[in-house]
């Protein structure tokens, strides 16, 4: 059975372990980047990672774009919505259909 995962600092993230998530409490470049591969080699189809974690490890989040699994997903820290997550469905979605059907990028800058 495939498994979900979430990674990012503690205050996003250890609230996912009541719903039967894998948590991962890691701020750190590389460790993220190791979490990431060894997640990636387990059953785990989804991985979920806060916008600033991501931030910090987005080419290794980018050599896992075009693979079936694990789904990376971007989601809001506790601090706030960067707005890079709904970028990257934004991009998936023009990406799989060929076309701007969501309209509009919004700018969160």
């Amino acid at each position: 059975m495939f498994k979900a995962a979430v990674i990012g600092d503690s205050a996003s993230v250890s609230g996912f372990a009541s719903v039967g998530l894998s948590v991962f409490c890691e701020t750190d470049a590389e460790r993220i980047k190791k979490l990431i591969s060894r997640l990636a080699a387990g059953d785990f189809a989804i991985i979920y990672i806060t916008e600033p974690a991501a931030a910090l490890v987005q080419d290794t989040i980018d050599s896992y774009r075009d693979k079936m699994l694990p789904s990376i997903v971007l989601i809001p820290a506790i601090e706030g919505n960067t707005g890079d997550g709904m970028r990257a469905v934004h991009m998936a979605v023009e990406k799989a259909v060929g076309s701007d059907i969501l309209g509009k990028e919004v700018d969160n800058s």
